[in-house]
């Protein structure tokens, strides 16, 4: 379950868009309407893409193509963009479980800066209009791991009550924490969630900072008595995973990084596959690592059919 958004992805030339419209570079920054309208305005000349986005979508596209039986929970409005969104969920097989709106539906102006950082002015739009009322134990019914994205922290009552109805299904709960700033705004809220209910949370170095207060290896071991499995992401030195009181270390993959969109959202997808097919820790992040490799090779966080089949022989090998 995450926001639904249609990412709009957009090549930038230098950081100076980000100083003038006030956008934390790297972060997620919720921007109204018209701003964001201001924002792709100013951008427009640009080189572009539009795609189905939002952390979890992400997250949950790289497990449909890994072959895994999935679903996305979302709200869009009954327009283009809307329409878009849906037919790319089924398109790559994900049952689109989309609740509709009278809000346009949200986008993600998705800037990237020529160091391959990218730092997203979003517009949530329908994408909050997730009805609490249809969020129930029957909706998980037949999956085993509900995976949300942090980015729905802002809206306690939903995330609430989603954890608590995919707990009382028997789901396992799996969380990435997705910012920093999203961290820091939530932080009481995010670490009674996975105090409670969480099972995988998912975080990089700077948000387990600010989810703990402490540097990757302490953030690592603080994250790990709240819940089963946590995984610490270090960028170039690769990712943590502690679970059963053991440490295992995953490195990267050589990549030529054009640009770090899904980056995370596909680790979180390799490490999950693994985990679903009971494999070891050190395999579960080698996966993760691979998808993520293989993703910041492009621009945005789809990637094309023959490096999904590149992806599917390293698996198998693995």
């Amino acid at each position: 379950m995450g926001n639904a958004l249609v990412d709009i992805m957009t090549k930038l030339h230098d950081d100076k868009p980000l100083t003038q419209f006030n956008l934390p570079k790297g972060s997620m920054t919720l921007v109204d309407e018209d701003l964001s309208t201001t924002v792709r305005q100013a951008t427009a000349e640009l080189p572009s893409e539009l795609t189905a986005g939002g952390s979890a979508c992400n997250t949950i596209d790289g497990l449909a193509r890994l072959g895994i039986e999935t679903a996305f929970i979302g709200a869009v409005s009954d327009d283009d963009y809307g329409t878009f969104y849906k037919s790319d969920l089924e398109k790559n097989n994900i049952v689109p479980l989309l609740f509709n709106s009278t809000k346009p539906t949200g986008r993600a102006v998705a800037l990237v800066t020529p160091d391959s950082e990218r730092t997203f002015a979003t517009h949530l739009g329908a994408a909050v209009d997730i009805p609490l009322d249809k969020i129930t134990p029957e909706l998980f019914k037949g999956y085993d791991v509900f995976h949300v994205e942090g980015y729905l922290a802002y809206n306690h009552a939903l995330i609430q009550k989603a954890v608590e109805a995919a707990s009382e299904a028997g789901l396992l709960i799996s969380i990435d924490m997705a910012s920093f700033n999203v961290v820091d705004d939530n932080l009481d809220f995010l670490q009674d969630i996975v105090n409670r209910y969480v099972d995988i949370c998912f975080a990089n170095e700077e948000e387990a900072r600010s989810f703990t207060g402490y540097e990757p290896e302490q953030a690592l071991e603080a994250i790990a008595t709240m819940c089963t499995w946590a995984i610490v992401k270090v960028g170039e030195k690769g990712s943590m995973i502690k679970y059963n009181h053991e440490v295992s270390q995953v490195g990267i993959i050589e990549a030529n990084c054009i640009d770090t969109t899904g980056a995370g959202d596909l680790y979180a997808s390799g490490f999950l596959y693994g985990l679903a097919n009971d494999w070891p820790m050190e395999k579960c992040g080698m996966a993760g690592a691979m998808l993520s490799g293989k993703v910041i090779e492009m621009f945005g966080a789809r990637m094309k059919p023959a490096v999904w089949e590149e992806i599917h022989r390293e698996i198998a090998k693995l």
